[in-house]
This record gives structure tokens, C-alpha cells and sequence, in this order.
């Protein structure tokens, strides 16, 4: 009589074990849709920006309308960090997703057009 209670102590329990693994399956591959098409509109909206072509002008308005308040009126940083040369040590890439997301706080997160995003990132191309 033991052994019959004990497989089935064991059936219950391999069938708990692989309910479990079903579920934490299952949030995996629901995390990993949700990062997929993140991941994807982030992607379509950079390859945009980076076929357009930006202007330096109109990068330095975007600028001074709404980045002097922390990186200060040349770029040289206030509350934020100097730019000046910030195209050598991030990609575009890395620059627009720290503008559209604000990655280092506090620097709020930006909605930004994607030809107004190639002209700020000229602008940024342009400080030496």
C-alpha cells in the first residue's frame, strides 16, 4: 500500500512541477513579445532618423529651446553633462535613446520627430 501512495505523491508532484515550468514559460515568452515590439518601434524610428539628413541651424534652436536648462546656453553642462564631444564617446544610436528615454536620470524622456531628432543629433556632431 506505501508504494501506491508514494507514486502517486510523485505523479501530483512531477505534475505540479511541470505546471510550473508551463507558467514561468509562458511569462518568458510573454516578456519577451512585449521587448520584441518595443525593441522593434525603437529600431524603425532610429533607422529613420539616421537616413534623414539634419541641419546644424535648426539642431542649435531644438538645442536652446529645450536642452539649455541643464546642459547650460554652450553645451558645456549645468545640471547635466557637457556635450561638447559626446558624439565620440556615444553612437547615435546610444544618444537617441538616451533623448527619446531619458535613460540617466534626471533627464526626462523626449518626444521628438525623427527629422528634428537628425537635426539636434547634427547639432551634437557639430560641438568639438
Amino acid at each position: 500500500m506505501s508504494t501506491s501512495s508514494s507514486s502517486a505523491a510523485e505523479k501530483i508532484f512531477i505534475m505540479k512541477f511541470w505546471k510550473q515550468c508551463f507558467i514561468v514559460f509562458l511569462i518568458l515568452l510573454i516578456c519577451l513579445v512585449i521587448f520584441y515590439f518595443n525593441h522593434k518601434e525603437d529600431n524603425t524610428y532610429i533607422l529613420k532618423t539616421l537616413e534623414l539628413s539634419g541641419s546644424v541651424n535648426e539642431g542649435d534652436t531644438l538645442f536652446k529651446m529645450n536642452c539649455v536648462g541643464c546642459h547650460g546656453i554652450t553645451a558645456r553642462g549645468l545640471v547635466g553633462p557637457d556635450l561638447h564631444s559626446i558624439t565620440q564617446r556615444l553612437n547615435d544610436k546610444q544618444i537617441i535613446r538616451q533623448i527619446i528615454k531619458g535613460l540617466t536620470p534626471p533627464m526626462p524622456s523626449f518626444e521628438i520627430d525623427p527629422q528634428n531628432m537628425s537635426n539636434l543629433l547634427e547639432y551634437l556632431h557639430s560641438l568639438k
